[in-house]
């Protein structure tokens, strides 16, 4: 046996055994869930450089065409091409340290790496705070975070860096990076200064999209008497048809989205997404 074919072997049976449960993954709830937590010993984030986007090789064994883990099916991605998305981020810290990521390379507190559980590995990303300006670039190397309505599971030092670790979590923008042209991204960012802030972040929790209105309704007037926030029909298009989407918000952090969260889908109404406006 080659050393490619046990060392795919091994990478084999570390993915099988962390997406086996949700115990094994639990990296992405944000600080204090779990049995994660952060470094015992000093890092200087402010020395730390982004990551370097650069040219590589997808993961040969990081990215199947589909893979479940806690029960859901997540479908990788075919290319990073153009995606951006907002969302909430999470972090990881010393439960993974210097454990092989999906990808097969080693995780690292103080390096400049994410987890995302569709985009292709390795992603180079701009991951900016929505709430402050500060941006990090991040190289996705990993699977996660499984956790309901988290986007992207930051490394220690890039949640430091963002300022996420105070409180855990952030409202965040991820925009992948072309590292064959990376200009088309940077270009638009200040250099060694936060991005402009124009617009306070508000999270939103959709609970679904209806092409009657009534239908909207129906499901709102439920709704209501699980929440405390507003729950509002926003009208939209959606390939060229109107749509009316049934939303919670603003909610004023993510910990409260968590519980409005659970408490819906104990109350069998479905599984709120989190939408960042």
């Amino acid at each position: 046996m080659t050393i490619n074919k046990i060392f795919a072997g091994i990478l084999l049976l570390g993915l099988l055994s962390l997406l086996g449960g949700c115990s094994s993954v639990g990296h992405g709830g944000g600080f204090g869930g779990g049995s994660d937590y952060a470094p015992n010993f000093h890092i200087d984030a402010s020395k730390v450089p982004d990551a370097v986007p650069q040219p590589e090789p997808i993961s040969k064994y990081g990215n199947p065409k589909s893979y479940v883990a806690c029960g859901h099916r997540y479908y990788v991605m075919k290319s990073s091409a153009g995606y951006c998305q907002r969302g909430i981020a999470s972090w990881y810290g010393m439960k993974f340290h210097k454990v092989r990521t999906s990808s097969g390379e080693m995780y690292d507190v103080a390096k400049m790496t994410a987890a995302h559980c569709t985009l292709p590995l390795p992603t180079y990303c701009l991951v900016t705070n929505l709430r402050n300006g500060k941006h990090v670039i991040v190289k996705v190397n990993d699977r996660g975070p499984f956790v309901a309505n988290r986007l992207i599971d930051l490394s220690y030092v890039a949640a430091v860096k963002l300022g996420v670790t105070a409180h855990g979590t952030a409202l965040v923008e991820v925009r992948a990076i072309d590292p064959c042209h990376p200009c088309r991204v940077l270009r638009s960012v200040p250099a060694n200064a936060p991005m402009p802030v124009t617009k306070r972040a508000r999270l939103y929790l959709q609970m679904g999209a209806f092409g009657v209105r009534s239908n909207a309704e129906g499901l709102a007037d439920k709704v209501k008497g699980y929440v405390d926030e507003p729950v509002v029909i926003t009208e939209g298009t959606l390939n060229g048809k109107t749509v009316y989407r049934v939303q919670i918000g603003p909610v004023p952090s993510v910990e409260t989205s968590d519980h409005i969260y659970d408490r819906l889908k104990k109350a069998g109404l479905g599984k709120p997404i989190a939408v960042v406006q």
